[in-house]
């Protein structure tokens, strides 16, 4: 490539990347991104497996993008990406033939939007739902409901779309401490997961749920601490406050409408060009040098790699204080690991449990495994870091052909399946190979207790994901973990990854990070990239981004 210059230049071409690059573009800069593979989306990626004619999702699955800013800021819908909106929600199966649906307390009415109203019908369903387990949690879903409503969801929006504020200065979701019935109390933020899960409700079967569903969206394991701006959200998520939502066509529709919108605004994105390096001139970025030698020069970087990336590679021979390199080396990467892939069948898991409560089978999340909330509290995670997986399963199943056809041939099916894991390092790359045949077996055999039908010979075939095998796709995915760095309160907010580089400006002016390592942390639809464009535009007086009311 012959040495050029552009306005702004983004390093890397992942989700956030590609939401950064139309953002920047917007205000009629000339933006180029430079991806080093010969894809775009980094985590927000489909591909054809397990088998020829069906597509799954590489890594991101599950999304709500339709509530993103960028949705209707780029009319992403009128780009390509259009969502199914099931009323049946998350929930769970267990052992013992009991079950759990949850319906969407909100339904979206407009799909152009996201706009969303509340449906009274589903909202009664799943009280009878939970009540059938405990009135008193029946109660306490009605009360957090109206909670949410009130405070909650409006609270969260501007937690997830917004840069943490300094410490001393309460963020939106701090501020809830102080309204008495706001139903969140100064001990929540210290809580573990499994104190929140005991704390709200009192039923072994929403608690093993609440200790289950929270890993698989935040990656904390119940004796982690979550602080607010994850119980808020998994209790959303647990209690199905939120429209689930399927993007059709699997994760890669999102990237392929933001690229669309992309070049519409004008965007260059260069694949197969890794960047060696940011050029610094008068201890200001002032653009890059790829690994053909050539230059490109801009005035702004922004780096959608992760911070160990950016400040230990990109930025390498520039002096940076030693306490922020030791917090960089010391970064906490252990609890986010998922071992994780689909599943090609000839028909869906014919659950028992169906004659009792209709429906069970097509759910968008669906959990299944024993009801013991202390099986979840402690051997479970005992059993992950010494054998690799837990011993008593407890898969998510996401049958999401069900709804979008275009991920499998007429008359067979695909469905996720994922279940908690070790971080790569402790275990070879011969040893993951071994674990990921195992953990299909067991969790074939022990589907069958629940769907007589989960037999090898009803299976097509597997693709399945361990942590080495994301790591090696995804270098900021360190020991695996999807989230870029584990989302415990301790790195969240305005501690992500540390607070010395919370803000997302790095030491080196004129160089941004806009990955998942920052605030508001790892998933499809959180706001790493919107928050830092707003302080891009607080430095250089840019147009900000307004966030939309529901």
């Amino acid at each position: 490539m012959t040495d050029t210059k552009y306005d702004a230049v983004i390093i890397g071409g992942g989700h956030h990347g590609t939401i950064m690059a139309c953002y920047l573009a917007k205000t009629g800069m000339n933006v180029a991104v430079f991806e080093k593979h010969t894809n775009l989306g980094g985590g927000a990626i489909s591909e054809e497996a397990p088998a020829p004619g069906f597509r799954q999702n590489s890594c991101a699955h599950f999304t709500r993008f339709y509530g993103h800013p960028a949705y209707q800021d780029f009319n992403l819908r009128d780009e390509g990406l259009k969502y199914i909106f099931p009323d049946e929600n998350e929930g769970m199966l267990f052992h013992d033939g009991s079950s759990f649906i949850g319906y969407s307390a909100f339904r979206v009415v407009d799909p152009l939007t996201g706009r969303t109203e509340y449906a009274e019908d589903n909202v009664k369903k799943t009280y009878e739902q939970i009540r059938q387990f405990s009135q008193r949690d029946a109660e306490v879903y009605m009360d957090l409901l109206d909670k949410y409503h009130r405070y909650w969801k409006k609270a969260f929006t501007e937690h997830r779309f917004s840069p943490p504020t300094p410490w001393g200065v309460p963020d939106p979701l701090e501020k809830l401490l102080s309204i008495p019935d706001s139903g969140l109390e100064p001990v929540h933020q210290f809580m573990s997961v499994r104190q929140v899960a005991y704390d709200f409700f009192e039923s072994p079967e929403l608690r093993t749920l609440f200790m289950r569903a929270t890993p698989t969206s935040s990656g904390l394991f119940p004796d982690d601490v979550m602080g607010l701006q994850i119980l808020v959200h998994i209790i959303g998520l647990v209690l199905s406050f939120e429209p689930v939502a399927i993007a059709v066509g699997g994760t890669q529709s999102i990237t392929d409408a933001l690229v669309s919108a992309g070049k519409k605004l004008g965007v260059s994105y260069f694949l197969g060009k890794e960047v060696e390096k940011v050029i610094v001139e008068n201890d200001k970025a002032s653009g890059i040098q790829l690994a053909d030698g050539s230059q490109v020069k801009a005035p702004l970087v922004v780096s959608d790699l992760g911070v160990p990336q950016t400040l230990m590679r990109m930025i390498k021979d520039v002096q940076i204080d030693e306490k922020i390199k030791h917090r960089v080396r010391n970064i906490h990467y252990d609890r986010s690991q998922i071992l994780w892939g689909n599943i090609a069948v000839h028909e869906l898991p014919q659950y028992t449990a169906e004659a009792n409560n209709p429906g069970i089978g097509n759910l968008p999340r669906l959990y299944w495994g024993q009801k013991d909330p202390d099986y979840m509290a402690s051997k479970y995670q005992h059993e992950i870091f010494t054998l690799g997986f837990p011993q008593d399963l407890y898969i998510l199943a996401a049958p999401d052909s069900i709804w979008d056809k275009t991920r499998a041939p007429e008359g067979s099916h695909t469905i996720l399946i994922e279940d908690f894991t070790a971080p790569s390092r402790l275990f070879s790359p011969r040893e993951w190979g071994r674990l990921k045949e195992e953990f299909v077996d067991l969790a074939l055999e022990q589907w069958q207790n629940l769907a007589p039908n989960m037999t090898r010979d009803n299976l097509i075939a597997d693709r399945i994901y361990t942590p080495y095998d994301v790591e090696m796709g995804h270098p900021d995915m360190i020991q695996g973990g999807w989230s870029e760095g584990s989302m415990i309160a301790s790195q969240l907010g305005r501690f992500r990854p540390f607070p010395e580089i919370s803000g997302y400006r790095t030491p080196l002016d004129s160089l941004y990070i806009c990955s998942s390592n920052l605030h508001s942390a790892g998933g499809i639809g959180r706001g790493c990239s919107v928050n830092c464009y707003q302080i891009i535009a607080d430095d250089l007086d840019l147009p900000k981004i307004k966030l939309k009311e529901d």
